[in-house]
């Protein structure tokens, strides 16, 4: 996949498939990302990923496996990851999640992240692509129902969140 360049207002980023040189700065941005909102499964601090934890997984070639990246000012500010399935019975699919600085939404850099794992996961044969959202995160369910994804279900009461309440997961999917 080659290195796409776009412009939004005087704000210049490049998504391209990430390298064993980024697995630092995808470590501190997905620390970044689960501090910003609570729309990750983790609280800040939990379930730390390493820089490498991430280089392990850039180099596993085992599974279909694809994480793209957003940089800016050579600095990362997003990042998604499509990865595929082990086990034969689900080798047809691959989960989906991304992840965008707050200080960066609006941009459109979500809908690129997601239209170019999409172009990824058909160019695999995949068949489906399957995702978990936080009811609350509407934006980003709009953005999957506008690219073809469906709710295919809901985990009641899933998650309790800072204010103390209990949200569902929608549990998602889009078939190729």
């Amino acid at each position: 996949m080659q290195t796409m360049h776009h412009s939004f207002d005087t704000q210049r980023y490049q998504i391209r498939p990430a390298r064993l040189s980024d697995a630092e700065a995808l470590a501190e941005l997905r620390q970044t990302l689960d501090a910003e909102t609570e729309y990750f499964d983790r609280m800040p601090g939990e379930d730390v990923m390493t820089a490498t934890d991430f280089a392990d997984q850039l180099r596993d070639s085992s599974v279909p496996d694809r994480i793209l990246v957003v940089e800016r000012d050579g600095r990362l500010i997003a990042y998604a990851r499509c990865r595929g399935f082990h086990l034969k019975r689900f080798a047809h699919k691959a989960s989906f999640g991304l992840g965008v600085l707050q200080s960066d939404w609006g941009q459109g850099i979500g809908t690129q992240l997601l239209e170019r794992m999409i172009a990824w996961a058909k160019a695999q044969s995949l068949q489906k692509i399957q995702l978990e959202v936080v009811e609350t995160n509407l934006g980003a369910i709009r953005l999957y129902l506008r690219h073809g994804f469906q709710e295919e279900g809901r985990l009641r009461h899933d998650r309790l969140l800072s204010d103390g309440c209990f949200y569902d997961t929608v549990l998602m999917g889009l078939q190729l």
